[in-house]
C-alpha cells in the first residue's frame, strides 16, 4: 500500500512496512504517538494480544485501547454510537482522546478484560498514522514500559525498557503531549471522564455543550465499574521512592532527609533555592506551565530514576483545571500501597 503521509526523517516507508508486515504475522511493535510510546500488537489476533501482557507484566483483566486510523473505523469496533462519540472524534481526532463504548461481539476478550466496552483512539503521530494506514486494522496498543512503571517518551526509553523483547521499535522522536489520553466513557446517558489527560476537560465540555461527569471514588455502579488503562491507584511510578508535598512540607522533607545523610533529588515548580541545602540534595526546577510540566513530567522522573538517589521528592504543583492530568500522574506515581 503507497503512503501519502510526510514522514518525519527517522523513519522510512520501509520501515512502516516492515512493522505492519511483523503485525500481521503476530509480533509486537513499539510506535510512539503524540502522547507516550505503545506497545502494539495486532488487536485481532488474540495470541499477539497476549504477548503484550507478558511482556509488561500486565493483569489480565486490566484492558488495552485500540488505536485506529480515524474515525471511519469506529463502527468495525463499537455498537450503539452514540451521537457524542462521533461528535467528539470530529473535533479531537486524530488527538489525544480515548473513547469507551459498547463493543462490537468479535472483540477480544484480551483487549476489553473480559468487559462489554472498548476503549478507541486515534493517534496524531504521522508514524502511528502511517502504520495504521499500512497495516489496515487496530491496533491493541497500551504504554511501551512494564505494568505501573513510568511511562515511555522517546524510542530509547523503550529499548531502556525492553531490550530485543520487543519485535521492532519504531523511532519517532520525543512525543509532543508526553501524557497518556484523556478517556472518556460513552456508554451511559451521561459522558464520564474516566481519566484525564492530553486534551483538557474545558474542551470537550465545549463541544458537548454539557458538563462531564466525574467517576466518584468507591461508587459501585455505572461508568465507575469500568475498568480502564491507567487508573490503579499506584501508576507511572519510578523505582526510586517518590514523594509529593506541599512546599513548606517538601523543604521540611529535605533537611530531614538530609540529617540522614540521604541523597535526595528535588523536582520543584521552578527555580527554588532553600538555605542550608544539604549537600546529598540536588534541586531540578520543572516547568511552571502545566502542558510543558506534562510534556517534561516522564521523562524527567525517568532521568533521575536512573541516579544513584535514595528519594525522589516533588514539589506538589498548582490544582487549578489545567493541572489536573499532571496531578493526577504524580498523585498515582506517589502512591505507595
Amino acid at each position: 500500500m503507497s503512503l501519502d503521509i510526510a514522514l518525519p526523517n527517522v523513519v522510512t516507508q520501509a520501515e512502516i512496512q516492515a512493522a505492519a508486515a511483523l503485525l500481521r504475522s503476530g509480533g509486537t511493535v513499539a510506535i510512539p504517538t503524540e502522547t507516550v510510546y505503545g506497545l502494539g500488537a495486532d488487536a485481532s489476533n488474540a495470541q499477539a494480544v497476549r504477548q503484550i501482557f507478558k511482556i509488561k507484566g500486565r493483569p489480565q483483566f486490566h484492558p488495552l485501547i485500540v488505536h485506529i486510523e480515524n474515525a471511519s473505523k469506529l463502527e468495525k469496533w463499537a455498537r450503539n454510537i452514540p451521537d457524542a462519540a462521533h461528535l467528539l472524534a470530529q473535533n479531537f481526532w486524530p488527538g489525544a482522546l480515548t473513547l469507551i463504548l459498547q463493543r462490537q461481539p468479535h472483540v477480544l476478550d484480551e483487549i476489553t478484560g473480559g468487559q462489554d466496552t472498548v476503549g478507541l483512539r486515534a493517534p496524531d503521530h504521522p508514524v502511528a498514522t502511517a502504520l495504521l494506514r499500512e497495516f489496515g486494522g487496530g491496533i491493541a496498543a497500551p504504554s511501551a514500559n512494564r505494568f505501573g512503571h513510568v511511562s515511555p517518551t522517546t524510542a530509547q526509553h523503550v529499548r531502556d525498557e525492553f531490550g530485543t523483547q520487543v519485535g521492532m521499535i519504531l523511532e519517532g522522536g520525543a512525543c509532543r503531549v508526553g501524557l497518556e489520553s484523556t478517556i472518556i466513557s460513552l456508554v451511559q446517558e451521561v459522558p464520564v471522564l474516566l481519566r484525564p489527560g492530553g486534551i483538557a476537560v474545558e474542551a470537550l465540555e465545549d463541544v458537548l455543550n454539557m458538563k462531564l461527569a466525574l467517576v466518584q471514588s468507591g461508587a459501585e455502579s455505572g461508568a465507575n465499574k469500568i475498568r480502564v488503562s491507567g487508573t490503579m491507584d499506584s501508576h507511572y511510578a519510578p523505582v526510586t521512592p517518590l514523594e509529593l508535598h506541599r512546599t513548606e512540607a517538601l523543604w521540611q522533607r529535605v533537611a530531614q532527609l538530609g540529617v540522614r545523610q540521604h541523597k535526595v533529588a528535588v523536582l520543584t515548580v521552578g527555580e527554588k533555592m532553600p538555605n542550608n541545602m544539604h549537600s546529598g540534595t540536588q534541586i531540578f526546577a520543572m516547568p511552571v506551565q502545566a502542558e510543558r510540566y506534562a510534556h517534561d513530567l516522564y521523562a524527567t522522573l525517568r532521568h533521575f530514576d536512573q541516579l544513584d538517589f535514595d528519594y525522589l521528592l516533588l514539589e506538589a504543583p498548582p490544582t487549578s483545571p489545567t493541572w489536573l492530568a499532571v496531578n493526577d500522574r504524580i498523585q498515582r506515581a506517589a502512591h505507595r500501597a
